[in-house]
């Protein structure tokens, strides 16, 4: 069975509770009940029991023969709006499971949809016992022994098309929307490091989630208590309230020493409480220091509070983290994880898995939350771990959302150097390599032609494959060094989805039309040492340059990304491509291995220097 397009799920059932029991553990898993536009209602209709509301579950009357189910299921995947249907069949005088399993089995034999690929179809035999059913296994349709476990089916074929379409997605390293102050913040957490720090002070915290444009709530530091009532008597000109925080080095969770005193309404209140907090952090630590008291307006309307954070692990690197914000949220575990870089569709999704999205929905009186300005604020974490290989730990907790916007009410940021890693500096540390944006350009070809080169994405596959029906049989025998007769999904996944840690793809295209024109991509060993290099361009392109200019390119990235020595393997009967690569300088001798192949090697950091690279 395939994976399906969503999680919209439509169930033919026996009887009511059957029906009822499908759709509750479809909702209690995060699964959907598939809405059924009026066509395919009124033609399920007929076969429904009298007196149920709504087509979907469909409740069919317990002399159900055969052929209901039969026309009920090639009805449903007939439907635009469902993504699979879920059958539940129990033994019945009128209708004996046997026989109505071998219906279904011929039915989705016999079903072909209009377009698209087939919809799967899930039955439930519930007969208390796993019943091996020979038709449908013939047909290729999964039985279940509970309507539980095929719901569970489903949904692992949903979760598993989301994350496979989540881990096609290449964000941009640089976001075309948003210009972060990357310098003030690397320099502000540089300057902490040479203090010899190893968390960020509330002054320096917020210099970074001000270059970042992340909205926090004001925060004024005092030195001392006679300090903070000083500060006090400004603020509580303009706020009701107040709230006081310690702030130690050594203590970054200040709820562990009851660190936050809330709803301060006088200066002389304000003044106790930091004496109180300082006298508390003494007790309690002897060898903690204060580095200030920090007071902030309370914030009175409402608003969910989220968390959101970054993790280092020694694995994946950075670990973005979104869930249920505040002081409990080891306890309420209400926590997603997501690999950097994001984008908004990324930081949604991210959302969707947990259970305060419901909350950020709206829910009786509070208005829907900004959700898009939460996604936002996680595209932002994404880049500062992209950014700031220094910055190895990040919460924000909270990050009160309302329909406003965001506000970053506390954070605490952990700081060390950052370990020295082959390839690509500052994204290394990335498990997934974001986009490489700042490699697209516009070259300049001899005739005077522009082509527009942006490293490969895995969205360009369709674009890919008309590519190849414009190069001729006997270019790609010499690219591929054997005929290539079929483009598939899984040949040219190979091609389209990129570990820009590891390999690099730049395709040339027409500005005009879009259509490729030339790729050449280069694949570094896992010592990131040596690179192995490919090309191909449209056939009737070449004497144009587009070789030429593609393979400059290549070997100004790989300079940039640390890789010492290009090389490659040529047929020998290819001139064409021999003749370029002793114009730039490669050095080529026969394969030891087949005489009808010469290797080529290019030592980069030599060549790099005399070769005039420049884009136009």
């Amino acid at each position: 069975i395939k994976p399906v397009a969503g999680r919209r799920l439509a169930i033919v059932a026996t009887g009511g509770s059957l029906a009822t029991i499908a759709a509750d553990q479809l909702e209690n898993q995060g699964g959907v009940l598939a809405t059924l536009d009026e066509g395919t209602t009124a033609a399920l209709a007929p076969l429904q029991r009298a007196g149920r509301a709504g087509a979907n579950p469909l409740v069919l009357h317990e002399t159900a023969a055969a052929e209901s189910y039969a026309q009920a299921v090639t009805t449903l995947l007939g439907a635009r709006d469902v993504d699979a249907v879920l059958t539940v069949v129990a033994p019945s005088a009128f209708a004996p499971v046997d026989a109505t399993a071998d219906a279904l089995a011929a039915t989705y034999s016999a079903y072909r949809p209009r377009y698209g690929r087939k919809k799967p179809l899930l039955v439930a035999l519930a007969t208390g016992t796993t019943s091996p059913s020979p038709s449908l296994d013939a047909a290729r349709v999964p039985s279940h022994a509970s309507a539980f476990e095929a719901v569970r089916a489903f949904l692992h074929l949903a979760r598993y098309a989301e994350a496979r379409e989540l881990l096609m997605a290449a964000p941009p390293s640089l976001p075309a929307d948003f210009s972060p102050d990357v310098e003030t913040a690397r320099a502000t957490v540089r300057a902490a490091l040479d203090r010899g720090e190893t968390w960020l002070m509330p002054k320096d915290i917020a210099t970074v989630l001000s270059a970042y444009d992340i909205p926090q709530v004001e925060t004024r530091i005092a030195a001392d208590a006679r300090d903070a009532r000083r500060i006090a008597e400004e603020m509580l000109k303009d706020n009701d309230r107040l709230a006081l925080k310690l702030v130690s080095p050594q203590v970054p969770f200040k709820s562990d020493i009851g660190g936050v005193v809330l709803n301060l309404d006088e200066p002389a209140a304000v003044e106790t409480a930091a004496r109180q907090l300082i006298a508390r952090l003494a007790e309690l630590h002897a060898d903690a220091t204060v580095s200030g008291i920090a007071l902030q307006p309370m914030m009175t309307h409402a608003a969910s509070e989220l968390f959101v954070g970054m993790a280092d692990d020694p694995t994946f690197g950075p670990v973005l983290a979104f869930g249920h914000g505040g002081t409990a949220v080891e306890i309420v575990a209400d926590i997603a994880l997501a690999l950097p870089p994001l984008d908004l569709n990324l930081a949604q999704a991210l959302l969707r898995q947990t259970r305060i999205d419901k909350l950020l929905n709206g829910f009786r009186d509070r208005l829907p939350a900004n959700r898009d300005a939460v996604a936002l604020t996680l595209v932002k974490l994404s880049q500062i771990a992209t950014d700031i290989p220094e910055i190895r730990e990040m919460d924000i907790n909270p990050l009160l959302a309302d329909a406003a916007g965001v506000q970053a009410l506390d954070a605490r940021v952990a700081i060390a150097r950052p370990e020295s890693h082959a390839g690509r500096q500052g994204t290394s540390r990335l498990a997934i390599a974001p986009y490489p944006q700042e490699w697209e350009r516009t070259l300049t070809l001899k005739d005077g032609s522009h082509v527009f080169v942006a490293p490969v994405r895995p969205e360009d596959e369709d674009r890919y494959r008309r590519f190849f029906e414009t190069v001729s049989a006997e270019d790609l025998r010499l690219r591929f060094f054997a005929p290539v007769k079929e483009f598939n999904h899984a040949f040219m996944a190979r091609l389209v989805q990129l570990d820009y840690a590891r390999a690099m793809a730049f395709a040339a295209s027409d500005p005009q039309t879009d259509d490729i024109l030339g790729v050449v991509r280069l694949h570094a060993d896992p010592d990131h040492r040596t690179g192995e290099y490919a090309i191909l361009v449209q056939s009737t392109l070449k004497g144009r340059g587009l070789g030429w200019a593609l393979m400059r390119l290549i070997i100004e990235y790989a300079a940039a990304d640390g890789i010492e020595t290009i090389k490659g393997e040529v047929l020998k009967e290819n001139t064409t491509m021999l003749d370029m690569c002793k114009g730039l300088g490669f050095t080529i001798r026969p394969s030891s291995d087949d005489d009808a192949i010469a290797e080529v090697t290019l030592p980069v950091s030599n060549t790099i220097d005399g070769l005039d690279i420049t884009p136009s």
